[in-house]
C-alpha cells in the first residue's frame, strides 16, 4: 500500500480526489476495475462513506473520485483499490482533512 497527498477541503466544497497508479503499472497494463472507500482516520463521523459521491472513474492510470461533505475536524482515510489487466490488486491511500467553511 502506498500513500498519496490529498489537499484539505472545506465542508461545503466538492472536489475530485485523484489517485495516480502510473508507477505501479507495467507499460501495457491497464486498470480493469476500481473502487474508492472512505473511513475515519481521526475524529468522529458516524457515516464516513457519505463522503464518496458516485463511482470512481479512470483515464489511463489515474483514478478520480468525487468527494462531498464531510465533518469539520475529521481526517478521513480514502483508499482507492484497482484490479489490473494482469490480475494485480493495488491500493493507494490518502488522508483528507476537512475544515469548517469560511464565513
Amino acid at each position: 500500500m502506498s500513500r498519496v497527498v490529498l489537499q484539505s477541503k472545506l465542508t461545503g466544497e466538492i472536489l475530485n480526489a485523484q489517485f495516480d497508479f502510473t508507477s505501479a503499472l507495467a507499460s501495457t497494463e491497464t486498470i480493469s476495475s476500481k473502487v474508492c472507500t472512505a473511513s475515519v482516520y481521526s475524529g468522529t463521523d458516524p457515516s464516513p462513506a457519505a463522503l464518496i459521491a458516485g463511482a470512481a472513474s479512470s483515464s489511463g492510470a489515474v483514478v478520480t473520485q468525487k468527494i462531498i461533505g464531510g465533518l469539520a475536524g475529521v481526517i478521513y482515510e480514502l483508499a482507492c483499490t484497482i484490479t489490473t489487466s494482469t490480475g494485480q490488486t493495488i491500493q493507494l491511500v490518502g488522508y483528507l482533512p476537512v475544515l469548517p467553511d469560511l464565513v
